[in-house]
């Protein structure tokens, strides 16, 4: 067997002989490249584009997160979720999209800011990454000026639920929404393991965001 020291997830690009963009959404862009393996081997890929998205994981003092319900038309549920959404745009700080969600979201700000977790949600076929941080120390906050509540946001609700409450329910598949079962479940043993404190910064290195900058430049 292989020795698995020092084994993460790192960049790396195989050669894209061709890459097309199929069709393009007001989000995501439906993208078919082909592909040339170390081995030789010619492969088609096909995948949608993503700008990447942030969600944030805001607990009380008394251990309760703040959880919307949301509809989510593409699988035909109302999700239970942490506030979340995506990077307006290329180069966007994650921290700053985040405190604009928790605001627009939550009406909530936070002095204390970590990293808690970061996924690829479906990476066989969509380039979408989150981040997902830990907000602590909340305080109202007003709605960001321009902001217009619509869409789905107009009936989707704030809830606060304890941590507990909540790991409870991703155990019993109750709750599937990637962002919550993975901001859940790590920051459960983070706080398990008494590491809240010694979490990663809130500006720390994102390697996906620069992956996905460099591909943008290279693509055009």
């Amino acid at each position: 067997m292989d020795d698995p020291t020092g084994l993460i997830d790192q960049p790396e690009s195989w050669p894209v002989t061709s890459h097309e963009i199929k069709a393009t959404g007001r989000v995501e862009s439906f993208v078919e490249d082909k592909i040339t393996t170390p081995s030789g081997e010619q492969i088609t890929r096909q995948w949608a584009s993503h700008p990447g998205a942030v969600a944030v994981m805001a607990m009380d003092d008394h251990g309760r997160i703040a959880v919307v319900h949301q509809y989510r038309h593409p699988v035909g549920f109302r999700l239970v979720e942490p506030p979340a959404g995506i990077l307006d745009h290329a180069g966007e700080s994650g921290l700053v999209a985040a405190q604009r969600e928790l605001a627009e979201e939550a009406r909530l700000q936070a002095s204390d800011w970590r990293t808690l977790v970061d996924i690829f949600t479906s990476p066989g076929g969509l380039e979408e990454s989150i981040r997902i941080y830990l907000a602590r120390d909340l305080s109202p906050a007003d709605l960001p000026d321009g902001f217009v509540i619509e869409g789905e946001e107009v009936d989707m609700g704030l809830y606060w639920m304890p941590l507990d409450d909540l790991v409870e329910l991703v155990y019993q598949g109750k709750i599937q929404s990637p962002t919550l079962v993975s901001g859940t479940l790590s920051l459960a043993l983070a706080q398990a393991q008494g590491r809240l404190d010694t979490l990663r910064s809130s500006e720390a290195d994102w390697p996906a965001r620069a992956v996905k900058e460099q591909r943008d430049r290279d693509f055009g």
